[in-house]
C-alpha cells in the first residue's frame, strides 16, 4: 500500500473491531471498500476476467474479511492482507466459472437469420444443431429466428403466453449458443 498513515488507521480500526469496537469495524469497512474495488478491477484485467466480476469479488472479500478477521496478524500490515483476499476470491471465481466459452447470443440469431444464404452442408448444421433443442424450444427458434414470425403470433399458435415465449426463445438461444461453441472446437 502507498499511503503508510492510511494502512496504519485502517490496521487501528481492525485492532479495534477485532477487540469489539462496531463503530471502528463500519469504518473499516466504508473506508476499505472502494480500495478493494480499485483492486478487484485490476485483478480482473490482470487475470483476464470480466470486469463485471469485481464488485462480485468485492462483496466475497468484505465476506471473508467479516469471517476471517480473526486470523489477521495484527503485527502485520492489513493490506497485503486484503490483497491476498481479493486474489484469492477472484481465482475462486474464476475456478468456479471453469473454462466457458461464450458465442454471443446474436451471433447465434445472425446464423439462424441467414439461412437462405447457406449452402447445403451449412443448412444441414443448422438443422442438426436446431434438432438438438427440445420442443417447444425448437418450435419457437424456427418460429421466431427463421420463419419470421412474431413473439404473439407464436404464443398464439403455440397456446403460450408471450412471456413465456419470450423465455423460452431466450433459453432456447443461450443452449444454441452453448452447442454452437461445441461444434466450433
Amino acid at each position: 500500500m502507498k499511503n503508510p498513515a492510511r494502512e496504519e488507521e485502517w490496521a487501528s480500526w481492525m485492532r479495534s473491531a477485532i477487540a469489539g469496537d462496531s463503530r471502528a469495524y463500519q469504518k473499516l469497512l466504508i473506508a476499505v471498500a472502494p480500495h478493494l474495488r480499485v483492486m478487484a478491477r485490476k485483478r480482473c484485467e490482470q487475470y483476464g476476467a470480466p470486469a463485471s466480476e469485481a464488485e462480485d469479488v468485492v462483496q466475497e472479500v468484505l465476506l471473508a474479511i467479516h469471517l476471517k478477521r480473526g486470523t489477521w496478524d495484527s503485527s502485520r500490515p492489513l493490506g497485503p492482507w486484503m490483497a491476498a483476499l481479493v486474489r484469492n476470491k477472484l481465482i475462486d471465481s474464476l475456478r468456479r466459472r471453469g473454462r466457458q466459452a461464450s458465442v454471443p447470443l446474436e451471433d447465434v440469431i445472425a446464423i439462424l437469420e441467414s439461412e437462405e444464404r447457406l449452402d447445403a452442408g451449412d443448412r444441414m448444421d443448422v438443422e442438426q444443431i436446431l434438432a438438438r433443442l427440445k420442443d417447444p424450444q425448437r418450435t419457437i427458434v424456427k418460429s421466431i429466428s427463421i420463419e419470421g414470425s412474431s413473439v404473439r403470433e407464436t404464443a398464439e399458435r403455440l397456446k403460450m403466453t408471450e412471456v413465456a415465449v419470450r423465455v423460452a426463445l431466450h433459453r432456447a438461444l443461450k443452449a444454441l449458443s452453448a452447442l454452437y461453441s461445441e461444434q466450433a472446437k
